[in-house]
This record gives C-alpha cells, sequence and structure tokens, in this order.
C-alpha cells in the first residue's frame, strides 16, 4: 500500500518562513511532485513565487545538501537553469533546521511538463549535454556517491525481496511460481548487463558529477526548451554516459494509464534517437560507451521498476506484479533490438 504523501503543519510552515524575508505571503498551495516523503509547497507573495521543500530522511545529511547546494550555485553561476537557493535572514543560510529536519527555500520557476514532442525530447538531450560540460570545473571538498543503478547491490536485493513484499496482493495469490520466475529472468537479465558494461570497460571511463535522474518529471519547459532542471538530490560520481543512457530510456519509454497490461513492449525510437542525437553532436562518446548504452538501459529500467516495488510493493498507485511484467516485456523488446540500436546510435555519432 501507498504511503501518504507527508504535509507541513500550520504551526511548522509559520516557524521555518519567519526565517525568510519574504514579506507578506498572499497564498500557499502544496505542491505534490517527487518523493511522497519530502513535502513541498509554493508560496506567493508580493516578492515573488517561492517553493518550501522539506527533505525526505535519509536524504537530509548536512554534507550531502551543502554539496548539492554548492553544485546549483556553480550551475547558476555557468548560467544553467536551475532555481536560485534562497537564504535564511540572519546567517544567510541555505538551509534551515528545526526538530531534526532539514528544509530549503528556492525561487519558483513556472514552466510547463514535457509534452512528448520531438522538440522538447531534443532540447532535453542538449541541455544534458550543457550540464556535463558545465559541471566539469566543479570542485567540492566532499566526495558525493559512486553508486546508481549500475551493477547496484540494492537492485539485486530489491529482486529478492519482490516476491515476499508482493504476496498479499491479489494478482499474485496463486500465481506465486510465475512471480519467482519473473524475478529469476530479471535477475539474470541485470546481472547479464551489469556484466556486459564492465567487460566494455566502465571502470576506466572518466568520472565527474552527473545529474542522477534525469528524466522528464525532473524538468520544466517553456515552448520547445528547457526552462528550469530541478531535483539533484541523486548527483553523484559515474560516467556520464549512465546519465545519457537513463535520459534515452526515460524519454522514450511509452506507458497508457495505470494499466501496465495495456502499455506496449517497444520504445518510441524516434524521441530515443532525437535524444541521442542532440547529446552527441556537443559530447563525445568511444566506442565502447556507445556499445554499452542498451545494455545501461536495461538497468536502469530493471532499477526503476525493482526498487520501488521491493519497498512498497507498488510503482505509485500500480500493482508490482503488473509493473514487473512490463519491465520483462520491454527489457526483451530491448534485447531483439540492440543491433538495430547500435547501427543508428554509431551511424549518427
Amino acid at each position: 500500500m501507498n504511503a501518504a504523501r507527508a504535509r507541513f503543519s500550520s504551526g511548522e510552515l509559520a516557524v521555518v518562513l519567519s526565517h525568510y524575508d519574504l514579506g507578506v505571503i498572499e497564498s500557499a498551495r502544496e505542491y505534490p511532485r517527487g518523493s511522497r516523503r519530502s513535502p513541498k509547497i509554493v508560496i506567493r507573495t508580493a516578492r515573488g513565487r517561492f517553493l518550501l521543500k522539506r527533505r525526505a530522511a535519509g536524504r537530509d545529511k548536512p554534507a550531502r545538501i551543502m554539496f548539492t547546494h554548492a553544485l546549483l550555485r556553480h550551475l547558476r553561476a555557468k548560467r544553467f537553469p536551475v532555481p536560485r537557493l534562497i537564504r535564511t535572514r540572519e546567517g544567510h543560510d541555505s538551509l534551515r533546521t528545526r526538530d531534526g529536519r532539514v528544509y530549503e527555500l528556492f525561487e519558483y520557476v513556472s514552466g510547463e511538463h514535457y509534452d512528448f514532442s520531438l522538440a522538447q525530447t531534443y532540447h532535453a538531450g542538449k541541455t544534458l549535454a550543457r550540464l556535463h560540460r558545465a559541471v566539469r570545473g566543479f570542485e567540492t571538498t566532499w566526495q558525493p556517491p559512486t553508486g546508481g543503478f549500475h551493477n547496484s547491490p540494492n537492485v539485486r536485493g530489491g529482486l529478492n525481496a519482490v516476491p515476499t513484499t508482493i504476496s498479499s496482493h491479489d494478482s499474485v495469490v496463486g500465481r506465486e511460481a510465475e512471480v519467482l520466475g519473473l524475478t529469476q529472468e530479471l535477475f539474470e537479465r541485470y546481472e547479464e548487463a551489469c556484466e556486459a558494461v564492465e567487460q566494455l570497460g566502465y571502470a576506466r571511463w572518466p568520472a565527474w558529477i552527473i545529474h542522477g535522474d534525469w528524466h522528464p518529471g525532473n524538468m520544466l519547459f517553456r515552448g520547445g526548451k528547457v526552462a528550469v532542471v530541478l531535483d539533484f538530490d541523486s548527483a553523484r560520481r559515474n560516467p556520464a554516459v549512465v546519465d545519457l543512457a537513463n535520459g534515452m530510456l526515460q524519454f522514450s519509454i511509452l506507458f497508457d494509464g495505470d494499466e501496465p497490461d495495456a502499455w506496449p513492449e517497444f520504445f518510441d525510437q524516434t524521441r530515443m534517437r532525437r535524444f541521442y542525437r542532440a547529446y552527441t553532436a556537443r559530447a563525445r562518446l568511444d566506442a565502447s560507451q556507445i556499445e554499452a548504452i542498451p545494455h545501461l538501459m536495461i538497468e536502469s529500467l530493471i532499477s526503476e521498476c525493482v526498487v520501488p516495488v521491493a519497498v512498497t510493493g507498488s510503482l505509485g498507485q500500480i500493482p508490482g506484479f503488473g509493473v514487473l511484467q512490463m519491465a520483462k516485456r520491454k527489457v526483451r523488446w530491448l534485447l531483439r533490438n540492440f543491433d538495430r540500436m547500435r547501427e543508428w546510435m554509431e551511424s549518427t555519432t
């Protein structure tokens, strides 16, 4: 069952906002996006609109947050589209703590959600390449994590936990053997993809700061262009091709409502190619990295589905069993289309 979305209390809001010089608050509304454990609210004042965020437990370590804030300041100095952090009135701090909880206040940047157009897809790929160029001069004393969806113990542990987590759901009762076969197949495909990427030289590829969660929900658009990039909580040190592979997956995946049985097994290859072409027109990949992209996409797909299902039994409102069946179909499609994908990637680069 999905946990309820966390919310601010009125007293909590009053105390936290009192530390900022915002003027009279005209309105406040919930902003129900991102982690359900991290409440957000949009505040309108005579001085503009702002987004207050309370960090989710586990993502509220001060060193991690200060790294993210330093990265945001660096990106703004490079004129990369990220929101401005608002500092407290006293102390000019970029975060505020209260009762063991951590709060951040950002300027609110308006924009449109992703419309699945080729124009927005292309600009998302272009913006990712721009991000990877902008972070090359970024230095930090705190070393960010290096993990992620590639070769992840969390994904393997999630696959082992899934049968127990979803066992009580109505769609699973009487189909336990099918669930075990499904998770075993995904485990094997994940292991094969990990091994292929390692054999192609993952450990030798240059690593720098990446976004770590490059998908349409973490950006807003204006017209055909990215207006702002959000949520750098997953920023980490990895080869840049990890971001690229995840972006190609996220901007080409096809879905249809809350019934994963109705989701097509194939991907929108036109959008996938458009994203790839926009990125590689501005960033260089070697042959081994290009060959690794389909394997990394499989790792990313399995990770995106398995990790939340292992914890909650579902993906958002979608029952976990259907999600994993969908993942299996899409993984099989990627495997069948490896050669075709490599062909157009090599011809594009």
